[in-house]
């Protein structure tokens, strides 16, 4: 059995810490039970089921530590692997930058990670929500490769100095891209939730088959700079480079975007346009994420930009020692508000400009001031006068996403999404943006 609940987890991991004799030592307990189903070219190619759970031990002699990982859970495994990690603890050289283990911390009201719905998918409904899709790609004349998966798992950890944090979770998470038959158009969709309730496979695999058969006999446009409306499927992969910048150290040591030339950071200073307030909260109801951090730090709700001012910065906890300051773990989810326009509202008010659905393969390009490239993908559309009159060839691009929120022009209303690069969820709404960079064409569908 891959998932333990609090008590049983708890004991498992006070057993391997009866068993050491480290200055200090942590413990990490974490399994998951998953099922998937994969298809490609209209048909399922796997399904499978993944049942696992580990440990991690972190022993500690002063500054110097050892971590060793163990799947067996009888008194024999679990001893020898905490020798291990304490031999290899005496092996290792001193960590100048060794935090000490922190005692017990209040986490306050735990957030709704996890939904029974999910956890008691069975094979059926699996395959019920991947027929759905399949169907939408046949009745379209379309291709379809996909892939969807329901996870339910726990993390926890426990250490010597009296920590002891635990996490019930679940999701579900499914993509799609859909190709007209002669590979010229293309659409994709994906999603990622708590709640089986939330996941409509018909709905996102339809969106996906109405881009890949309006993207058919694409044009080609100038490079050049144009308004543009991304999509959150779009904007989010250029975000999270932003929220994820949001860092202390790099900026006070004059690495970052965020410090300045004559030294000093630009915390308290405004970067963005006003309308940009971004701020994470592990409670959100559209977004529960854990209440604690992978060392058993407390995650509170905090706003990282406000009215396009940096207000917060995530802060190590050796970082916050040497400056004397709190510190602040980087967020589990983020959420950036919005306006009150739907996607369509915002398209009717563009004169000119070009809708895009996706961007990928983003690259960094010059860390000091955020500057990214990437390829627009599966389904790009050019607007005139308040419509999409017909779609275009693939750019490149060359833009930062502090310059974009410094050219935003309209923000929609925000929606729950899932990076394509990362993996991760965010809630932001889509955003109309002048004076996009698009450097050349790219012949990629």
């Amino acid at each position: 059995m891959a998932i333990l609940s609090e008590n049983e987890a708890r004991s498992l991991m006070q057993r391997a810490l009866n068993f050491s004799k480290a200055d200090e030592c942590a413990i990490g307990l974490n399994g998951s039970e998953s099922g998937n189903i994969r298809y490609a070219r209209n048909s399922v190619s796997t399904s499978g089921n993944i049942d696992q759970i580990s440990m991690s031990i972190s022993s500690a002699f002063g500054k110097r530590l050892g971590i060793t990982t163990v799947n067996e859970f009888d008194d024999a495994s679990l001893e020898k692997a905490v020798r291990d990690a304490e031999e290899l603890a005496h092996l290792a050289p001193e960590n100048p930058e060794y935090m000490p283990m922190m005692g017990p911390q209040e986490f306050g009201p735990p957030s709704k990670t996890f939904e029974q719905s999910t956890a008691d998918i069975t094979p059926k409904q699996r395959t019920d929500l991947v027929a759905a899709s399949l169907q939408v790609a046949k009745e379209n004349k379309l291709t379809a490769a996909g892939f969807l998966q329901n996870t339910t798992g726990f993390s926890s950890v426990l250490n010597s100095r009296g920590l002891f944090a635990y996490t019930k979770f679940s999701d579900i998470n499914f993509s799609a891209t859909l190709k007209t038959e002669d590979g010229k158009g293309s659409g994709y969709a994906t999603r990622d939730y708590e709640a089986l309730a939330d996941m409509d496979t018909l709905k996102f695999t339809k969106i996906a088959a109405q881009k890949a058969t309006g993207s058919n006999g694409a044009k080609a446009l100038e490079p050049g700079k144009y308004t543009v409306i991304l999509e959150p499927a779009a904007g989010v992969v250029l975000l999270e480079n932003l929220y994820g910048s949001l860092d202390q150290r790099s900026a006070d040591e004059g690495r970052s975007f965020l410090s300045k030339k004559d030294g000093g950071t630009k915390l308290g200073e405004k970067i963005v346009d006003e309308r940009v307030t971004i701020y994470s909260d592990p409670r959100h109801p559209l977004l529960p994420t854990f209440t604690w951090n992978g060392d058993g730090q407390p995650q509170i709700k905090r706003t990282w930009i406000e009215k396009g001012v940096v207000k917060t910065l995530s802060c190590s906890r050796y970082w916050a020692a040497k400056k004397g300051t709190e510190p602040v773990p980087f967020p589990g989810g983020v959420i950036m508000e919005g306006g009150t326009q739907t996607l369509a509202e915002l398209i009717k008010g563009t004169e000119k400009g070009i809708l895009v659905t996706r961007l990928w393969y983003i690259r960094e390009v010059d860390p000091q001031t955020l500057l990214y490239t990437g390829l627009t993908r599966d389904g790009t559309f050019y607007i005139e006068n308040g419509e999409i009159k017909f779609p275009i060839k693939n750019f490149r691009f060359n833009e930062s996403p502090v310059i974009m929120l410094n050219n935003l022009d309209a923000l929609g209303i925000p929606e729950r999404t899932v990076s394509a690069e990362s993996n991760s969820s965010a809630i932001i709404p889509p955003m109309r943006i002048r004076d996009f960079t698009f450097s050349s064409l790219s012949d990629a569908v």
